[in-house]
């Protein structure tokens, strides 16, 4: 600001200045001032405040400036029509508004009704007009060599994109209407094409060990396929190509054009969409070969498993070699399968870093997106950890034990502990991943917290693999725990089981699957926001709340949320003893639930169901019926829940048609968690604010949809009949 606190004070003559700071040494006043040098410290403040007002009222008179809020008004402005604000979104419609007097221009064309998918509904998108790849009878005069109307099948390239939005094969012509996507190659149809699945980034992150020459990408050793970073087109003109959009690497592509995927970028400062490091050595792109590195198979088409049940080994791995050739560097000559995002080396390097891109619906589970806003306030000491300065999370835990404060890890690398959190009381503690970072943190045992009265600890951005974060009732030396609350933001608790890590010291043993999440304290509370976990248990004096997250037990059958197991002989139902009160909002839940009071469950899939023989009386179970309510939820037929109102299905005759249906249950994949497009309109806009219930409400899918078939009409030459469908 101009004006602070110190400037206003030296416009005053000396004498009064000296005056009150003789009154502030007799009233024992800090910052050796007084009375009036507070004063004007206030004043100085309140001046900050209107000169930054001011500022912003600058702003909110240009689009690319103005406050959120004020989108809506600049809209009406220019006209642009069916301008809605949803809370908590994490999209704007401020490109929409920009665009408005761009669109009127070339209204009609492809190119501006691509422009206005994209920027309605936030996602990526492309246009194809089904007239231009119909197989018609070409006049003599006006040929057009590239339609086609037999596709050659030497052509690799055509072949790949097949049943793609960038497929070019001409068809015979098909009258069904597009818009109920029925039909699409007709004269007046236009297809609208989204992707709901981004790319999101993972700059030099460690690569998974499989063996001395095999690794993945992935870094708990899962196949997943590498995306490709999505290239921005510079003008509004031009029509969505696959570099364009976020879309699984194939491997015909990646060899084609490896120099457009690979590599850093033209500053380079990124990664194009993949880069490898051996040795602390960029692999160059004329050592590498893209391949199929499936499993081997029997010649039933099955993986051939060795005596532990683990496949033997990948079909087409480099021949290994014992020595370099000579004069050669790097002298990893290195096979990579982006399908399955496996690599393999001709030599056992010693470290092996990777830069990719992998697809995923939200901001959800931690990950390289902005995450700054979640930081815990107010927490002054921060005491960095990286592999550069060789200081432990421990380390850094034990110096804020008494005084608090944060713990960040400033890099993606693997961090094996098994860190006992100390907090004094009325302190908190944060142990988080930076900003743009995601660490693994890999755990033998279990991560403890203990905590005295009003003590709090909070877990941001990691992805913990094996393990579980543990909250005991007692401390080593006998004391109870007092901790007051623990919150887990942007994290992933693994779910299900952990695989074997290789290291310097040894390979870690594979973990088999269980609660990832355990709290013993009565009176805690527990909160878990935007993440990904395995399933929970978490004593009945407790109070649990769930936001945005998935909680996943693997099967709909296993036990998502329970409290602390029964000592002693009992039934698998009375063994698990009730859960904490809960409160669950726009969460998908995969396993059943048992909980003492379900405060409130809103916009929430409980995916559960009972085992043959299963000895829980329902898959979702409150044991206080006459407090709570549930809500614009999915319970499964059967459940015992408190006042359920507008929950599906609602009729046991619908129970068939009504259920969740999802792209995948598989973590890793990258529709994990997504509804799919054939689930039933109940579910999938069915929460309170017509929005998909589960974990993905807070994007809106139904309304984009609806909003961009609202603005179709304006931007629609007459005649033409547009279909939109979901590429991902």
């Amino acid at each position: 600001m101009s004006f602070d606190a110190k400037h206003l004070y030296e416009l005053l003559p000396a004498l009064y200045r000296l005056r009150d700071a003789e009154v502030g040494r007799t009233l024992s006043l800090p910052d050796e001032g007084g009375p009036l040098k507070a004063l004007l410290a206030l004043l100085a403040e309140q001046v900050g405040v209107l000169e930054e007002d001011l500022a912003q009222l600058y702003d909110d008179q240009f689009i690319e400036t103005c406050a959120e809020w004020v989108v809506p008004y600049i809209g009406d402005l220019v006209g642009a029509r069916g301008l809605v604000v949803y809370p908590n979104a994490n999209f704007s419609q401020r490109s929409q508004v920009a665009n408005t007097l761009s669109y009127r221009r070339r209204k009609g064309t492809a190119a501006v009704i691509e422009q206005l998918a994209h920027d309605v509904t936030g996602w990526d998108a492309s246009v194809v007009e089904y007239f231009q790849l119909l197989a018609t009878t070409q006049y003599m005069n006006h040929l057009r060599p590239k339609n086609l109307a037999v596709a050659s099948l030497r052509n690799a390239a055509s072949l790949e994109i097949l049943h793609t939005p960038f497929d070019k094969i001409t068809r015979t012509a098909d009258v069904r209407r597009i818009e109920p996507q029925r039909g699409k190659y007709n004269l007046p149809n236009i297809g609208i094409y989204l992707w709901r699945i981004g790319s999101y980034p993972l700059t030099q992150s460690p690569a998974f060990q499989v063996d001395l020459l095999r690794y993945t990408f992935n870094a708990v050793g899962l196949d997943a396929p590498l995306y490709n970073r999505p290239a921005a087109e510079q003008e509004i003109t031009h029509l969505a190509e696959p570099v364009n959009v976020p879309m699984p690497l194939s491997r015909s592509r990646l060899t084609r054009d490896l120099a457009t995927y690979y590599g850093p970028d033209a500053a380079g400062t990124l990664p194009k969409s993949l880069l490898v490091w051996a040795d602390e050595q960029m692999v160059a792109p004329d050592f590498i070969s893209i391949c199929d590195l499936s499993n081997i198979k029997d010649l039933a088409g099955n993986d051939v498993l060795d005596g532990a049940g683990q496949p033997v080994g990948w079909v087409n791995m480099p021949p290994p070699v014992s020595s370099p050739p000579q004069g050669s560097y790097p002298r990893y000559r290195l096979a990579i399968d982006p399908v399955l995002g496996r690599m393999a080396f001709q030599m056992p390097p010693q470290t092996v870093q990777v830069s990719y891109q992998y697809g995923f619906s939200a901001d959800m589970g931690g990950g390289e997106y902005g995450r700054a806003s979640t930081f815990s306030a107010g927490l002054a000491q921060l005491v960095p950890v990286s592999k550069a300065n060789g200081l432990t999370i421990q380390d850094a835990l034990n110096q804020l034990a008494v005084t608090g404060g944060v713990v960040e890890i400033q890099d993606n690398g693997y961090y094996l502990e098994n860190p006992v959190v100390q907090i004094a009381s009325g302190k908190t503690i944060e142990l988080r991943a930076a900003d743009e970072h995601r660490p693994v943190l890999v755990l033998a045992g279990e991560l403890l917290v203990l905590g005295e009265a009003n003590a709090e600890f909070h877990l941001n951005g990691l992805l913990v693999s094996g393990g579980r974060v543990r909250v005991p009732a007692l401390a080593s030396s006998g004391a109870l725990n007092l901790l007051h609350a623990i919150w887990v933001r942007h994290c992933t608790l693994l779910p299900g089981a952990s695989p074997a890590l290789r290291t310097e010291e040894g390979r870690l043993v594979a973990q088999p699957a269980g609660p990832r999440l355990v709290v013993e304290v009565p009176n805690c509370e527990v909160e878990v926001e935007q993440s990904i976990v395995g399933s929970l248990r978490v004593t009945d004096e407790a109070a649990v709340s769930l936001k945005n997250s998935i909680v996943d037990a693997l099967r709909a059958t296993e036990v998502a949320f329970a409290g602390l197991v029964a000592p002693g002989p009992a039934t698998a139902f009375e063994a698990a003893r009730p859960g904490a009160s809960l409160t669950i909002q726009n969460c998908t839940v995969i396993g059943k639930v048992h909980t003492r009071v379900m405060t409130l469950a809103a916009n929430t899939i409980f995916m559960a169901s009972l085992a043959p023989a299963d000895q829980w009386p329902a898959p979702v179970v409150a044991d206080r019926l006459q407090k709570g309510c549930v809500r614009f939820s999915y319970v499964p037929p059967g459940s015992r829940v408190p006042s359920p109102y507008r929950c599906q299905p609602q009729a046991a005759a619908e129970a068939v048609r009504v259920r969740p249906v999802f792209t995948s249950l598989r973590y890793g994949d990258a529709g994990y968690g997504q509804l799919s497009e054939h689930c039933a309109p109940e579910i999938r806009q069915g929460a309170d604010d017509e929005a998909e219930m589960g974990a993905f409400h807070n994007l809106y899918h139904p309304q984009r949809e609806a909003n961009l078939r609202a603005r179709l009409e304006e931007y629609l030459r007459f005649g033409l009949e547009a279909g939109i469908f979901y590429a991902s």
